[in-house]
């Protein structure tokens, strides 16, 4: 069965959503990177939507990564997946940062100060700089991973425990920070996160203005529920699984 012509109807709509969600902000449409999320996906699906020119993958795992990467790359032939870059946008634990460094291209879901210099010694082993997102827990949900800024900026004291560690993941020299990451909660309305992502802008640009030697770019944050409004509020990175993939089964 030729999946394709799903897979780039799907593609379509939501290149078509992200272009009018920045035009509705004078954003360029250009400056938003889509992440497929392939979490549960087979590998030939993932093939057949990178021929449909997608060249940034999502993972959550490293055990399932360990076996789809490869055999992705086996099925695009070298060239083309030379030209394909793999996130680990899911938790990370701690013993699994060695395997996690030889699969991916950048890691971002760094969540604590330990992952974070766990990840530089290993690079720094390698002779890497390792591009990666810091995880916020911008909710302050108790099931969240991510550094803990519920309380930024009115808490504080844990504002400043916040940006202690902030600080101390920016000054690893073989880590490369590119910006922010936040799982937003679910919501039945994607109004109702709007202001998640507002304040995870407003806490990257008090960051810059904290650092200004770090540029911290990227704001990953949105999925297939709410991305439109997460591009409304300065996304870079949108991380879709099913509002590409379809339905997970």
């Amino acid at each position: 069965m030729d999946m394709e012509p799903e897979l780039r109807s799907r593609l379509d709509a939501v290149r078509e959503r992200v272009a009018a969600a920045a035009r509705r902000v004078g954003r360029d449409p250009a400056g938003i990177q889509i992440v497929a999320v392939s979490k549960t996906v087979p590998a030939e699906r993932v093939a057949a939507l990178a021929r449909l020119g997608v060249r940034h993958f999502g993972e959550n795992r490293v055990e399932e990564a360990e076996a789809k990467i490869p055999a992705v790359r086996a099925l695009l032939g070298q060239d083309l997946a030379r030209d394909v870059s793999w996130y680990l946008v899911g938790h990370l634990q701690t013993r699994k940062a060695a395997r996690a460094l030889e699969l991916f291209d950048e890691v971002h879901s760094v969540d604590t100060v330990r992952l974070a210099t766990r990840l530089d010694r290993l690079a720094a082993a390698r002779g890497r700089r390792l591009p990666v997102l810091l995880e916020v827990n911008i909710s302050g949900e108790a099931t969240k991973y991510g550094l803990p800024a519920g309380g930024w900026p009115h808490d504080r004291e844990r504002t400043e425990e916040l940006y202690a560690q902030i600080e101390a993941i920016l000054s690893l020299p073989h880590l490369s920070v590119r910006g922010l990451m936040t799982v937003a909660p679910l919501a039945a309305n994607p109004e109702a996160v709007r202001p998640v992502f507002r304040r995870l802008r407003e806490l990257r640009d008090a960051l810059v203005s904290r650092w200004p030697g770090h540029a911290l770019p990227e704001l990953s944050m949105g999925m297939s529920d709410d991305y439109e409004v997460a591009v409304e509020e300065g996304a870079t990175m949108i991380r879709l699984g099913r509002a590409i993939f379809g339905p997970r089964v």
